[in-house]
């Protein structure tokens, strides 16, 4: 498989981790659209959200908790921070690994481009 994320899981790609478990792991993200712009992501690999199962509640369902978490550590949670998640091509997927991107430091617009 030649997943970037899961290359980055295996410590194959460097990168600045700010969380990781057995199930997932979070990052600064390299190429920032906000002061604060960091990825959380499942260490298990799955394409897209298309992909999920029941079974992947558990992993997914801890995604926003850690983006939480992290938002709090970075001083953004207070004033807020906009959560996204693509799915394919149309959706802004650019990677194929599902992930959360977490955005804050700035005001946010609506709606997105």
């Amino acid at each position: 498989m030649d997943c970037l994320f899961c290359k980055l899981v295996k410590g194959e790609i460097p990168a600045t981790i700010l969380y990781q478990d057995d199930d997932v792991i979070a990052f600064e993200d390299i190429m920032p659209q906000a002061p604060t712009h960091f990825l959380v992501i499942p260490k298990r690999h799955i394409s897209t959200l298309n992909d999920l199962t029941d079974d992947d509640s558990p992993i997914v369902g801890k995604l926003p908790i850690v983006a939480a978490k992290i938002a709090k550590e970075k001083g953004i949670s207070d004033a807020g921070y906009r959560v996204t998640m693509n799915c394919n091509e149309m959706g802004g997927q650019t990677v194929y690994h599902i992930h959360m991107h977490v955005l804050g430091g700035r005001a946010m617009t609506w709606p997105p481009g």
